[in-house]
C-alpha cells in the first residue's frame, strides 16, 4: 500500500500519495521560485494555492486521496510555472478572470442564516442597514419577516471559494484578507470572509452585538421547538408505523378499534379477502404496510434530523426512497384498479307483498339473529348503521339489515325489499342484487324479519346493500320484540308516500330503539307515540 501524506492547501486537508506529493511540491517550489522578484508575489501565490485547492475539491477520487494524475490535471489546467506573464501577474492571476456577480446568503456573517450579510457584501454597505430594515418592516404586518423567510429559502449559502468569488466580486481579496489563520496549522478551518465594506462604525458594531444576543436567544428557542416537533414527528411515526403492523400483520383483535368495542381494524385483512381475488390480498396488504410506512420512515427521520441537527449526505436515499415509494403506489393503483371495476356501475332490485287485511295492530319480530350466528366476526365500515358478518368456517358472509316506517298513502299495508349492489355493467349489478337472500315472514298481523341478508356462497363482497320498508296506513298500532332495535340502525324514520313515491322523511328523535321493546306505539306523522294497549294476543 502507497504511503501518504496530510497537507495544508489554502486552509483545507487533503490527504496525497507519496509520489503526487512529490510532484506537487517541485511545482509549488517552481511557482514560488518564478514570483519571488514581485511585489505582489504573496497574494498571486496565494491565489494558486487557492485556485489548486478548488481543483484538488473538484477531482477528489472516491478514496479521498489526491494522487498522481490529479496532480498532473491541475497543472494541465493551471499550467506550467514557465507559462506565466510575470508582467501580468503584477495586475491578476492570469489563470483567473473575474467571475459573474452573484448574491448568496453569507455564512460567515451572519446573526440567523446570512441573509443581511450576503446582501450587505453584494452591496458593499454595512449589513447592520438591512437587518434594522428586517427589525422594523417586521413590526408591519410581519413583512420583514416572510420577506426574510423567502430570501432565507431562495439564497443560497456561500459555502465554496467560487460563489465567495461571486458574493464579493473585486472585494474578494480584501474581503479574504481579514480572514488570518495561525502559521504551522493543519485546521481545515473555512476562512472567515465578512463583508466587504470596511467602515463599519462603533454604532454599527454595537447593533450587530444586539442582534447577534437576539439571535442567540431566537436560535435556542428555535432549537427547542424544532426538538419538540422532532419528538412528537419521532413518536408520531413509530406509533403509528407500531399500530399498522399489530393490525394488519399480526392481527391482536380487540386493541386497535374504532369504538373500543365492536369494529376491529384487524379483521381487515379476513374482510379483504371476501372482497378481491384472494390471491391478491397478501400484495396488497404487503403493498399498503409499504405506501404507509415509507413515508412514515422519511418523518421519523426527519424529527431525528431535527432533535440531533446533524447533517448528512442522504440525497441518493432520499431519491431511492421516493421512488420506490412511487412503484409501491403505483403497483397498488393497478392492483386496486383492476379489482374496482367489479364497483364501477350500481344496480336496484326491489320487491313488494301487500298484506291481504291490514290489521289494526302490527307485531313486528325479529327471525334469524346475528346473535344466533357462531364464530363470526364483525367488520363495520365507515357508515356505522352498516356491518359484515364473517363466518371463515363456512366462508359466508351476512349483512345487517335496516328498517325504515313509513305511511301509506291509501289503506294498505306492504313491505317492500330494497337490494343494491354493484357490479362491472349495470345488468351485472341488477344481477348480484337480484341473487341476495334474504328471508321474512308475514302471518295475518305478525311481520317477521331476519336481522341479515346473505350472498350465495362463494360470491364476492360487492357493496350489497338491503333495506326493508313498511308501509302502514296512519294511526295503526305497532308492536316490537326485544330484538327489533337491532333493525333501526340509524335511529327510528318515518316516511310519507305519494303518488307511490317516498317524499319525505323525518326523523323520530324522541324515541330511541332501546324503548321500542314490548310496547305498544301508535304511529303518525309526528312520530311514534307509546300507548296503553289490551289484548288478548301476547307476544
Amino acid at each position: 500500500m502507497d504511503k501518504t501524506i496530510k497537507i495544508n492547501l489554502a486552509g483545507t486537508l487533503f490527504q496525497i500519495d507519496e509520489e503526487a506529493y512529490r510532484i506537487l511540491r517541485d511545482y509549488l517550489l517552481a511557482i514560488n521560485n518564478r514570483f519571488r522578484n514581485f511585489q505582489s508575489a504573496h497574494e498571486t501565490i496565494e491565489d494558486i494555492e487557492y485556485r489548486i485547492a478548488e481543483i484538488f475539491q473538484s477531482q477528489k477520487s472516491p478514496a479521498g486521496i489526491v494522487s498522481k494524475e490529479n496532480v498532473e490535471s491541475m497543472i494541465s489546467i493551471i499550467g506550467k510555472p514557465e507559462d506565466f506573464d510575470v508582467n501580468i501577474a503584477e495586475e491578476t492571476p492570469p489563470f483567473y478572470s473575474a467571475p459573474r456577480r452573484r448574491m448568496y446568503r453569507n455564512p460567515d456573517d451572519s446573526i440567523i442564516s446570512g441573509v443581511c450579510g450576503g446582501i450587505g457584501a453584494y452591496l458593499d454597505t454595512d449589513p447592520v442597514l438591512f437587518r434594522i430594515l428586517f427589525v422594523l418592516f417586521t413590526a408591519f404586518f410581519g413583512i420583514g419577516f416572510f420577506v426574510y423567510v423567502a430570501l432565507w429559502i431562495a439564497l443560497p449559502a456561500a459555502n465554496t471559494e467560487t460563489q465567495k468569488r461571486e458574493l464579493f466580486g473585486d472585494d474578494y481579496y480584501s474581503a479574504r484578507k481579514q480572514y488570518s489563520q495561525p502559521q504551522n496549522t493543519y485546521s481545515p478551518v473555512t476562512p472567515q470572509y465578512t463583508s466587504g465594506y470596511n467602515h463599519t462604525s462603533r454604532i454599527s458594531n454595537a447593533f450587530n452585538e444586539v442582534f447577534r444576543a437576539i439571535g442567540r436567544v431566537c436560535f435556542i428557542i428555535l432549537r427547542i421547538f424544532l426538538i419538540i416537533i422532532g419528538i412528537v414527528l419521532v413518536l408520531t411515526g413509530f406509533l403509528v408505523i407500531l399500530s399498522l403492523v399489530m393490525v394488519l400483520v399480526f392481527k391482536l383483535p380487540g386493541i386497535f378499534t374504532t369504538d373500543g368495542v365492536t369494529v376491529h381494524l384487524s379483521y381487515y385483512r379476513d374482510f379483504l379477502n371476501y372482497v378481491v381475488n384472494p390471491s391478491y390480498a397478501p400484495w396488497i396488504i404487503a403493498l399498503t404496510i409499504l405506501a404507509i410506512t415509507l413515508p412514515l420512515l422519511a418523518i421519523i427521520y426527519l424529527g431525528l434530523k431535527l432533535i440531533f441537527w446533524f447533517r448528512a449526505k442522504d440525497g441518493i436515499f432520499s431519491l431511492a426512497g421516493f421512488v420506490l415509494w412511487v412503484l409501491v403506489i403505483a403497483a397498488l393503483a393497478i392492483i386496486l384498479f383492476n379489482e374496482g371495476i367489479s364497483f364501477a356501475e350500481r344496480g336496484t332490485s326491489s320487491v313488494q307483498n301487500i298484506m291481504p287485511n291490514p290489521p289494526d295492530t302490527l307485531y313486528i319480530v325479529t327471525g334469524q339473529k346475528i346473535a344466533d350466528l357462531k364464530s363470526y366476526k364483525e367488520f363495520s365500515l365507515p357508515d356505522e348503521d352498516y356491518s359484515v358478518f364473517m363466518v371463515d368456517s363456512i366462508r359466508q358472509l351476512y349483512m345487517s339489515v335496516g328498517l325504515k316506517l313509513n305511511l301509506s298513502e291509501d289503506k294498505q299495508a306492504k313491505v317492500e325489499i330494497q337490494k343494491r349492489s354493484s357490479g362491472r355493467t349495470r345488468t351485472d349489478a341488477v344481477r348480484k342484487a337480484g341473487s341476495i337472500i334474504y328471508n321474512y315472514r308475514m302471518n295475518k298481523d305478525t311481520l317477521a324479519l331476519d336481522e341479515y341478508f346473505t350472498l350465495p356462497v362463494g360470491d364476492k363482497w360487492s357493496a350489497e346493500y338491503l333495506n326493508v320498508n313498511l308501509f302502514v296506513p296512519e294511526n295503526t298500532v305497532l308492536h316490537f320484540d326485544k330484538s327489533s332495535e337491532n333493525l333501526f340502525h340509524k335511529g327510528i324514520t318515518i316516511g310519507k308516500v305519494k303518488n307511490g313515491i317516498i317524499t319525505d322523511t323525518e326523523f323520530d328523535y324522541e324515541t330511541d330503539p332501546s324503548e321500542l321493546a314490548n310496547k305498544f306505539w301508535i304511529i303518525s306523522e309526528k312520530g311514534l307515540k307509546e300507548v296503553e294497549k289490551v289484548s288478548s294476543k301476547q307476544k
